[in-house]
């Protein structure tokens, strides 16, 4: 489901003269269907970097990368974008909506833009937000005046309202109370035994050893 086959990664140093500085080469991994692939390695190795490219918010400077039936590395913006709303989700440590929005509204996004018909989009969000212990009294505000950690559970939910074939999930237990990082380890169990292919950032050993098959240490990609 997910593939990286031979990636580079090149960054254009504009303050040292247009220098070309290569911080990726040969990357390269699979993740199947209901498998759980940790990335590791120290801090500034690449994983975040690797993550990036295959959402697509990076360039691919050489090699491939696919996602389902998607070439990411040198796609179109369009095919980008339809992948992220139906195939590719990706929870990140922050959240980044729009101010002002509901956050029911938020976490039932994903589902609106496939169609999802508002009262089902709007009782899967609900459900999650239960569930991730966000008061009811706040679905009507916006998460941007939430604490971090009431934002990151509000990015998790909208991550999992959807049932994606493929999740980047970036540290998703980081910061969590013992309660709401147990649900959130359970939700990705859940994704992986629905067939989800995840990639994932885990800093927490604990956490890393119960979800993930594999790991993968990026610092062997570095050039």
């Amino acid at each position: 489901m997910i593939e990286v086959e031979n990636v580079a990664k090149d960054f254009t140093l504009h303050n040292q003269g247009g220098a070309v500085l290569r911080v990726m080469q040969g990357a390269a991994l699979r993740v199947g269907p209901g498998e759980c692939v940790a990335l590791t390695g120290a801090s500034g190795a690449g994983k975040s970097t690797l993550m990036r490219m295959i959402w697509g918010n990076y360039r691919t400077d050489h090699g491939v990368i696919r996602v389902g039936g998607t070439t990411v590395s040198g796609a179109e913006p369009r095919a980008v974008i339809a992948l992220r709303r139906g195939v590719l989700g990706y929870v990140s440590q922050f959240l980044r909506v729009l101010p002002r929005v509901p956050t029911l509204r938020v976490v039932a996004e994903p589902l609106l833009t496939l169609g999802v018909p508002a009262p089902e989009a709007e009782a899967r969000a609900a459900d999650l937000l239960t569930r991730l212990r966000i008061a009811e009294r706040l679905w009507s505000l916006s998460p941007t005046t939430f604490s971090g950690g009431e934002q990151q559970r509000v990015n998790i939910a909208r991550g999992f309202v959807h049932h994606y074939p493929a999740l980047l999930l970036d540290e998703p237990t980081a910061s969590l109370d013992a309660a709401n990082r147990e649900t959130v380890m359970q939700m990705i169990e859940e994704a992986k035994a629905r067939g989800a292919a995840i990639l994932g950032i885990f800093h927490d050993e604990a956490a890393r050893a119960r979800l993930c098959d594999r790991e993968i240490d990026v610092s062997g990609f570095t050039p």
